[in-house]
């Protein structure tokens, strides 16, 4: 690998500001005059048919040599960085670090990756730790970016400020407070989204299947974050616990959960993983290990064909023998679909829902010398038998949609339970099977 200085780098980034702001050959479309009398340095067509002409090729008065670490493909970057700032007209315009920033994001753009990104130094000096502590200040609704570069709601945190102010999955927010989203990153984007608790912010949001935006304005509040919650009735025959989350103490949490449930004598588990957008890898190896005896959870491949495996954790409480369904849907995404995955891959769980989010990559997160980073794709997401995740998603053993999105959901809860029946009436019971770690 090629170490190159800070200066260079600089450099090298500005190919894309360059082009951009120049152009190369265009024609505006309207009708210029030739001057009747050619000024110094202009060139005249006498023979002027409206098409552009190309302007007068001059010769290097002086050779341009590029930094001696710059790679030899980038050579060409240097010289046009070094013709502007001995040629153009307006000096004052080439300001390097603007120039360097916008190249950035030009070159990560033309890669067609929307979890590569450049983050600038206001938004990476800002803290998203706080998720992970219990709760945070914003709207309650977890993001992505799609391929297009669109900022869409996978799903709004239930209860939330987004939830009550009307924000849907599916929905694409175009602008913050008048402000466009069109090239900024996910997490410049979220950065813009997020603020102090009782501060509001004006969405401009597209619901799905409507042909104009509307504004949305959301009252951020403080968001707590239960991970796992218990959707059944004492007694009933099935347990139904949604997980929404993956944080460290959700695997501990749903086994405390499904303990007393199975105890008292349910039998089977839906596992609802719908709108849940991920979170931390680990939490949810762990909580496929507790379904599933042995074997792969998923695999890692990165960009020099690397593979990582992940397999069952042993050291686990499970409950591997009870019959289970997964209901997923559009809004499952990341570690969620790793779960599902996995589950489905070994037969598990029957997934029952729509087709998953498609979000399963794994993104770094570099530090840049002027305090900005550089979020980069370094791997895939594989399932246990070989499916890629990203762009493609989890698609459902047992397919259950409706238009109306609250009818949706009933009618996959409703086919859970029927499939979890017809599980429990074939499948020998021993669902107290368990191995602690903790006691």
């Amino acid at each position: 690998m090629i170490s190159v200085n800070t200066l260079t780098i600089c450099s090298l980034l500005l190919v894309s500001f360059v082009l951009s702001a120049v152009g190369c050959g265009t024609n505006s479309g309207e009708d210029e005059s030739i001057p009747s009398s050619a000024q110094e340095g202009s060139v005249v067509n006498s023979s002027h048919t409206g098409a552009p002409e190309f302007p007068e090729l001059k010769a290097n008065e002086t050779e341009i040599v590029p930094p001696r670490l710059t790679p030899d493909d980038f050579n060409i970057v240097w010289e046009v960085w070094e013709h502007l700032n001995r040629d153009y007209v307006d000096q004052s315009l080439l300001d390097g670090e603007a120039s360097a920033e916008s190249a950035i994001r030009g070159i990560t753009s033309a890669l067609g990756d929307p979890h590569t990104a450049y983050v600038d130094p206001e938004v990476l000096s800002g803290s998203f730790g706080d998720v992970f502590e219990g709760e945070f200040q914003g709207i309650g609704a977890h993001v992505q970016m799609n391929a297009r570069g669109k900022i869409i709601i996978v799903s709004p945190i239930e209860g939330s400020p987004a939830d009550r102010a009307g924000i849907r999955p599916g929905d694409i927010v175009l602008e913050v407070d008048g402000e466009s989203l069109e090239g900024l990153s996910l997490l410049e984007a979220v950065s813009k989204i997020r603020g102090p608790e009782g501060s509001t912010v004006a969405l401009l949001v597209k619901h799905l299947g409507a042909s104009d935006p509307v504004i949305i304005e959301v009252v951020r509040g403080t968001i707590p974050l239960e991970s796992v919650t218990l959707r059944s009735e004492p007694g009933d025959e099935f347990t139904h616990v949604r997980v929404t989350e993956f944080f460290p103490q959700t695997p501990a949490k749903l086994a405390e959960i499904i303990r007393p449930e199975i105890e008292s004598g349910a039998k089977g588990i839906i596992l609802d993983l719908r709108d849940n957008a991920g979170g931390l890898l680990e939490p949810a190896v762990d909580i496929a290990s507790i379904f599933v005896n042995d074997g792969l959870i998923l695999y890692i491949e990165y960009g020099n064909k690397r593979r990582t495996d992940h397999s069952v954790n042993q050291e686990r409480e499970y409950f591997t023998t009870i019959p289970m369904v997964v209901l997923v849907n559009g809004g499952t995404a990341s570690a969620s679909e790793i779960l599902a995955g996995a589950l489905q891959d070994h037969k598990r769980a029957p997934v029952i829902g729509t087709t998953t989010f498609g979000k399963g990559s794994v993104n770094w997160l570099r530090r840049l010398s002027n305090g900005g980073g550089l979020y980069i794709t370094v791997a895939h997401w594989f399932t246990p038998l070989g499916r890629i995740i990203q762009g493609n998603g989890i698609t459902p053993d047992i397919e259950v949609s409706d238009r109306d999105a609250r009818e949706t959901d009933i009618q996959q809860l409703k086919r859970a339970k029927e499939e979890l029946k017809k599980l429990s009436n074939t499948l020998s019971l021993n669902p107290l099977s368990t191995l602690t770690s903790d006691s």
